[in-house]
């Protein structure tokens, strides 16, 4: 480990302390603590600017009469690239519609940018864009700009896709990670971790089998479903790389408050909680990519579960904790037995190529 020749940005964002490498390794891309050390180093230091700064799944750029404009981008890999219940294609398209409709606004468009590798064959790559298409169409969000690059076999995996989108955020929303509030309710809006435990077993290496389908899906419309109920919603988040815990330690970071959460409440798919004490994985930790994390008033708890529960992404969610104002900035378990846990950030990566 080397200092870095960069500043270091501190704050709720880039809690101290953080560690130096000389090298990438593959939990710089997990989405924890590894990623967000790569972050404060390097990223912010260049390219700081308030939107930035904010650390949201999106980006405010511009305000116009009735409401702002809004961004967001993402690079898509997964091994393998078909697996139960989605492919690259609906992965690529849901992870920037639902980044988007964190902030509460309504995506207009995206556009996709193709790596090729030499020698990748030509009907997976049309059954990936079909797949694109469907999930665009199913979001109603249209494809409206693309690019496409080749490289020379062994210069890639197959095929990595990026994609980026531009949302309507109308007045009167103000939601983002650093909203959080003490008396808030902490909601799930659904399983966890089907994303992950579907893409370990379909890659074959562990002998793994089950019946988990990937729970990736375009949650614009469950979100909006909820914002036509109340615009009273200081939180949205989609619990990716690194999970509920990761997640749940950027929002109480930076809203500088305690999440507490009920290990009672939090559901997970039998089949996967077996799996992961097999396997000896955390289900807090592993990836989802069609599952909202919502934060509201208590007040409001009844409310938003009852409409999220009405709709087809929505259909098993639960309330799985509060918001206090200490421990600030971390995150506390209320275990079965009793006790208290500590859920920190997981510090590396706990399933490769996921998202």
């Amino acid at each position: 480990m080397n200092d870095s020749p960069l500043p270091i940005i501190q704050g709720p964002v880039c809690p101290l302390p953080i560690k130096t490498y000389d090298r990438i390794v593959i939990g710089h891309g997990s989405g924890g603590q590894m990623t967000r050390d790569l972050i404060c180093q390097y990223f912010l230091p260049n390219f700081s600017n308030p939107s930035l700064s904010e650390g949201n799944d999106f980006a405010n750029i511009e305000s116009r009469p009735g409401g702002r404009i809004v961004v967001s981008t993402d690079a898509h890999i997964v091994s393998p690239i078909f697996f139960p219940g989605g492919d690259i294609g609906r992965l690529a398209v849901s992870g920037t519609v639902n980044d988007l409709s964190m902030s509460g606004g309504i995506p207009l468009g995206l556009t996709a940018s193709f790596i090729l590798e030499e020698g990748f064959a030509i009907s997976s790559l049309e059954k990936i864009i079909r797949s694109m298409a469907d999930t665009a169409l199913e979001a109603g969000v249209p494809i409206v700009a693309g690019d496409t690059k080749v490289v020379e076999k062994g210069k890639a995996d197959g095929i990595f896709i990026s994609t980026s989108g531009v949302a309507w955020v109308p007045d009167g929303l103000q939601i983002g990670g650093a909203c959080a509030q003490p008396g808030d309710a902490v909601l799930i809006s659904g399983t966890l971790g089907d994303h992950g435990i579907a893409v370990l077993s379909a890659r074959g290496e562990l002998g793994l089998e089950t019946e988990i389908k990937s729970d990736v899906a375009p949650l614009n419309h469950l979100i909006q479903s909820i914002i036509q109920q109340t615009k009273d919603i200081h939180v949205l988040r989609d619990p990716t790389r690194g999970g509920l815990a990761t997640t749940l330690n950027e929002i109480a970071e930076q809203s500088q408050v305690g999440i507490i959460l009920q290990e009672k409440g939090i559901p997970v798919h039998p089949i996967v909680h077996s799996t992961c004490d097999m396997l000896g994985f955390d289900p807090l930790y592993v990836a989802n990519e069609g599952k909202v994390i919502i934060i509201v008033p208590s007040d409001n708890t009844d409310a938003v579960l009852k409409t999220l529960r009405s709709q087809k992404y929505g259909e098993n969610a639960a309330v799985i904790g509060h918001v206090e104002e200490q421990p600030s900035g971390r995150v506390l378990l209320k275990t079965g037995i009793g006790g208290t846990r500590l859920l920190d950030v997981m510090s590396g990566e706990m399933l490769p190529r996921i998202c």
